[in-house]
């Protein structure tokens, strides 16, 4: 068990193009994990602009879209990351509250 507390958290942020409202939410994912799981996550915004095929490989229907890659089993959080605490309780990294 205590293996587990020292893997990484992986995550994809999909997104098109490099809006501002894109950056805004890739910076907002960040400071969250860094609160809840400082050292111990990976970030990796892709912009399916730049690599569209990633989109029909990695079946990324709409954007934004946040995969968690690690741990498994893989989750995808689609939509509006405005509340990206909900985000992460949707991709089962943080406990439902209530």
């Amino acid at each position: 068990m205590e293996n587990e507390q020292h893997k990484s958290i992986i995550l994809k942020l999909y997104i098109a193009g490099t809006t501002e409202k894109s950056q805004a939410e890739a910076e907002r994912l960040q400071e969250v994990c860094e609160n809840h799981f400082p050292g111990k996550y990976k970030i990796e915004v892709i912009d399916l602009l730049e690599r569209p095929q990633l989109a029909s490989d990695e079946q990324i229907f709409a954007v934004p879209t946040l995969v968690r890659d690690l741990p498994l089993p893989v989750r995808k959080v689609i939509g509006d990351f405005s509340n990206v605490e909900k985000a992460l309780v949707g991709l089962d990294l943080l406990p439902r509250s209530h």
